[in-house]
């Protein structure tokens, strides 16, 4: 006899994230998506400072009111759905969001405010909202890892198409549905499933919502799911499903299965990098590479030509086309550029939000930004590390030189609790007074023995005036 036939993969995450019990988390698990829920929320409060949030806004509140859930620059409350919404394209608007390296996934973007918002609203406790956190993030780092750079590759972003599922397994578990409802959630996500680079070729922001969709879509489907309307069960290894369709996978089921099969039991949430500079995380070795080689008393004005060396992967979305990333069309363009974002550095010795944080891209970086060449090589190991090379060449014929291996915030090499802390507050002391950033870190960081939400809800609504 032959080996029984597997559940579609669908159903299989299902029952393991019904099964699975709050206490059945690792701690290092339940810290991490702390940490990472701080990280995320300091983020979408700077970038609800900027005249990202009036123009998401407006559009949301086109989508209904009620108030049932918290929208970060707000002081009323939004339906769940749209709170998500403008939440999850605050999250991700200013590059500024973590990323899980080898599966290139930002999940906090989507999987916190989908889990945020329907946390609020259903009375959920802080262990209710860990562990739906721990859940969505978890599965969309095995979607990635299951055809890695696939979904890149065919001009899509795992974050967007992927994101939809995790929202959804995060919104299944707050509304402790079962396992044929939370399948059926799974189903109709990928029926949402949406976002392409395309972005990128006049500095759009559409991507933006790469972050509020999916966790919009989340809720949707969990939702829809909830009131009776089925999806289907093979929806990510089936012959039209999300691998064949969204990553050109010929044969998608037997790498995803074992990957789905260790939900619950082995965790990835703790490899995700939170981000020192608020850019596109292809460009942060060279960053990194670039004040190394300063340190070394190389000094702006001294510098002839910087040359750098660039994983083929990462080179295609921070330096092709070449000459339109000396020369961003728009100021969120130039956050994709490695050679516009390097120049900032050497002009200003910062990278920061404001840097981006004006109209256009500035033209006294474009002759610093000139002085940059980049050489693409191969076998960098991307995407499990994003790495480069960076060497300055002198008027007086020095030539300094820095290789990043593994960018700094990456598992290798990641960012301290007192770091993550310390860019919280000055992110969130953009939007809150400083009273009610101190609190949201504290109440973040003792949710595993928070009762109510209410706290937390209350203080991300003290806004400065």
């Amino acid at each position: 006899m032959g080996a029984a036939r597997q559940p579609p993969v669908a159903r299989r995450v299902a029952e393991l994230a019904v099964r699975l019990d709050y206490d059945d988390i690792p701690a290092a698990v339940v810290e991490a998506a702390k940490l990472h829920l701080l990280d995320t929320l300091g983020v979408g409060l700077a970038a609800a400072a900027t005249a990202v949030r009036p123009r998401i806004e407006d559009a949301v509140r086109t989508l209904g009111q009620s108030d049932d859930s918290t929208g970060l620059g707000l002081a009323e409350r939004l339906p769940a759905a749209s709170a998500a919404l403008l939440n999850g394209a605050l999250m991700h608007a200013l590059e500024f969001d973590d990323t899980h390296i080898a599966s290139v996934a930002h999940g906090s973007a989507v999987v916190m405010p989908a889990a945020l918002a329907l946390a609020e609203r259903e009375g959920a406790s802080g262990r209710d909202l860990l562990r739906a956190i721990a859940l969505g993030w978890e599965l969309l780092i095995r979607l990635g890892l299951a055809a890695p750079n696939g979904v890149q590759a065919h001009g899509f972003q795992l974050t967007a198409v992927g994101g939809p599922f995790a929202a959804a397994l995060a919104a299944a578990a707050l509304l402790r549905l079962d396992a044929d409802v939370t399948t059926s959630a799974l189903g109709i996500a990928g029926s949402q499933a949406a976002g392409v680079f395309e972005f990128l070729e006049n500095g759009s922001t559409a991507k933006h919502i790469h972050g509020g969709w999916p966790a919009h879509a989340g809720i949707v489907a969990a939702e829809l799911a909830r009131a009776g309307m089925t999806g289907p069960e093979t929806i990510f290894e089936g012959r039209r499903g999300f691998y064949r369709a969204y990553a050109g996978a010929s044969d998608p089921g037997a790498g995803l299965a074992e990957l789905t099969g260790t939900l619950g039991s082995a965790w990835h949430l703790p490899e995700a990098a939170i981000k020192p500079y608020p850019c596109c995380h292809y460009i942060q070795p060279f960053l990194e590479g670039l004040e190394q080689v300063l340190a070394q008393g190389v000094a702006t004005g001294d510098i002839a030509e910087i040359h750098c060396r660039v994983p083929t992967e990462q080179a295609a979305l921070v330096c092709e086309p070449w000459e339109a990333k000396i020369a961003p069309a728009t100021a969120y363009q130039a956050k994709w550029s490695l050679p516009y974002c390097l120049a900032a550095l050497l002009a200003d010795g910062r990278l920061d939000i404001a840097t981006f944080d004006r109209s256009a891209p500035e033209e006294r970086l474009v002759p610093l930004a000139r002085k940059i060449r980049f050489e693409a090589y191969a076998g960098s190991g991307f995407p499990e590390r994003y790495s480069g090379a960076v060497e300055v060449a002198t008027h007086d014929g020095r030539r300094c030189s820095a290789e990043i291996r593994d960018v700094r915030g990456s598992p290798a090499k990641p960012l301290g609790e007192g770091e993550v802390r310390a860019k919280f507050l000055a992110n969130a002391r953009r939007t809150l007074t400083p009273e009610a950033a101190e609190t949201v870190m504290i109440e973040t960081m003792r949710l595993d023995s928070a009762a109510s939400l209410r706290p937390l809800g209350d203080a991300l609504r003290t806004l400065r005036r």
